[in-house]
């Protein structure tokens, strides 16, 4: 994933939730699966093996450390620095420094610990989170119990964060066609994902090989030991349930109540993701053209004109933008051309509340030659502010992911031979996602991780939130990993958008506040609208 919830998000939290994106390319940020402690096999004879349940004496002064907590941000919240090895392997290598911030429980009744959360990404601020969101727009009743608690992962914003590129290459970088036309086209497009891919290797060699979800992991539960509690208590959101998931096939045994919304398949390669999350896409923009066409102000098409239809001006639109970009009156110049209008509109699936913000950009896009409202939405999505300058979430993005699978491609030639394939999935956005699944192709690191089976077994029960119609992590996946975890428990929310919990619907936030405030899990084959 990644505002656009009810309750109303922050801009830099919603999108941090959203970033959770197969593709992670120029068009979009990536989800990504797989694990160091994985064979390479085929997914369906491999799981996560679970970690020995005794603490390494090797890693007893990260598991005994005491955090020196600061006031920071709002009212109310603490900060603070986890030391972790960078490697677990190799303690003695040296240490990487982990930003942790929460915000004591509010209530008088005995509190139940502490709850971490995540927002997703890999690459979003789960500290931004907590502060913008998770820390003041939880549950009241939450909130009063549990110590709400975040780390940013390794590689990520305060916790000594992956760097790429600079705000002028990043914009090179966003505004590349990411539907080539011709191989001159195309070899610029790979040019950018290799110098995108060089400028990492050169300002982070630390880091490169060491921001895996596993290692995330680890460091979670070297935090929850710091925090003094037995079990970890936790909501992940988007890329988040797939580090929560992974956490717990690592420490099925210190699972405490989990909470995984907009869940991943892990057992998925990166090819298949990129491809069921290019249809997830494809099957919220027909929600939204539906309910475009309702509207006096749909630019798309009138009452009665078929999604079919609807996408296919769009996609005219978009060609016309290839050939002609328009202004956007941006202080630095850019125009608005395909791939930043494309980056707009997929911005908006994640949420339905953007739907109009969405119609009146296209409006003022196609009708007026005003590109401003799309570009918006585009730099929104890249965490652009309006200095041109980005936060690391792209940059965290692709680390994470290009270390967790193989490549989605081996070169440009297998593009091609999948484009009719992507095409099928998505006849809107199929083309450049497929594109968009080439940029760990040239990544300077070699993964550590390949797809596998999470099962945890023995862990306490886990719920698993899935919604029907959610773009960034299709359905299926949550039905997969909810029958793949032993103590899984499917929660599904009929309705659109990405990730269900605090989004306006009584039924999932009941069922999950339940779950998390007396530990009894969801009735199974629950379904909320």
């Amino acid at each position: 994933m990644h505002t656009r919830r009810t309750p109303r998000r922050t801009r830099a939290a919603s999108r941090a939730t959203v970033g959770l994106l197969a593709a992670a390319a120029l068009l979009v940020s990536g989800c990504s699966s797989g694990s160091s402690t994985t064979s390479t096999g085929n997914a369906a004879d491999a799981a996560l093996a679970a970690l020995p349940r005794a603490t390494p004496s090797a890693l007893s002064p990260y598991y005994g450390q005491k955090l020196t907590w600061r006031s920071c941000g709002a009212s109310g919240f603490e900060c603070a620095t986890l030391k972790a090895p960078l490697d677990y392997d190799k303690p003695s290598a040296g240490d990487i420094r982990l930003a942790v911030a929460r915000k004591r429980a509010t209530g008088k009744a005995k509190p139940l610990g502490s709850l971490m959360v995540n927002p997703g990404g890999p690459g979003g601020s789960a500290i931004a989170y907590l502060q913008q969101y998770a820390g003041i727009g939880y549950p009241a009743g939450v909130r009063a119990r549990y110590d709400m608690v975040a780390m940013d992962p390794r590689g990520v914003a305060r916790s000594e964060p992956i760097k790429c590129l600079d705000g002028r290459q990043m914009d090179t970088y966003t505004e590349t066609d990411v539907t080539p036309d011709d191989q001159k086209e195309t070899n610029a497009l790979v040019g950018q994902y290799k110098k995108f891919a060089e400028g990492c290797g050169a300002r982070s060699a630390r880091l490169l090989r060491h921001v895996s979800t596993v290692e995330a992991a680890r460091d979670m539960d070297t935090l929850r030991a710091v925090l003094g509690d037995p079990k970890l208590n936790y909501v992940g959101a988007s890329y988040g349930t797939f580090l929560g998931a992974t956490y717990a096939g690592l420490f099925p045994k210190r699972v405490g109540r989990l909470v995984l919304d907009g869940a991943l398949d892990p057992s998925l390669s990166a090819r298949d993701l990129n491809l069921q999350q290019t249809a997830g896409f494809e099957t919220a923009f027909q929600a939204f053209a539906k309910d475009c066409v309702r509207h006096s102000d749909c630019p798309l098409g009138g009452k009665g004109t078929t999604p079919a239809k609807v996408g296919a001006n769009l996609k005219a639109f978009f060609r016309k933008l290839d050939a002609h970009p328009i202004p956007t009156g941006d202080a630095d110049g850019r125009k608005l051309g395909e791939a930043l209008a494309t980056t707009g509109v997929i911005a908006a699936m994640y949420d339905e509340s953007q739907w109009p913000q969405l119609r009146e950009a296209l409006t003022a896009a196609m009708k007026h030659n005003d590109g401003a409202g799309l570009l918006a939405l585009s730099d929104s999505y890249y965490e652009r502010d309006s200095k041109g300058r980005y936060t690391n979430l792209m940059f965290a993005n692709a680390a994470v992911n290009c270390l967790d699978l193989p490549a989605a491609f081996t070169g440009q030639d297998q593009v091609k031979r999948s484009l009719r394939s992507f095409e099928k999935a998505s006849p809107v956005f199929g083309d450049g996602l497929a594109w968009a699944s080439l940029n760990c192709t040239y990544w300077p690191v070699k993964p550590t991780g390949s797809p596998h089976r999470i099962e945890a077994r023995g862990a306490a029960p886990i719920v698993v939130v899935g919604t029907t119609r959610d773009p960034a992590t299709p359905y299926p996946w949550a039905r997969s990993l909810s029958r793949q975890l032993a103590s899984g428990r499917l929660l599904t929310y009929v309705g659109d958008g990405h990730t269900a919990y605090g989004r306006g619907s009584s039924c999932i936030d009941s069922a999950i506040d339940t779950y998390l405030l007396r530990g009894t899990p969801p009735a199974r084959g629950k379904r909320c609208s």
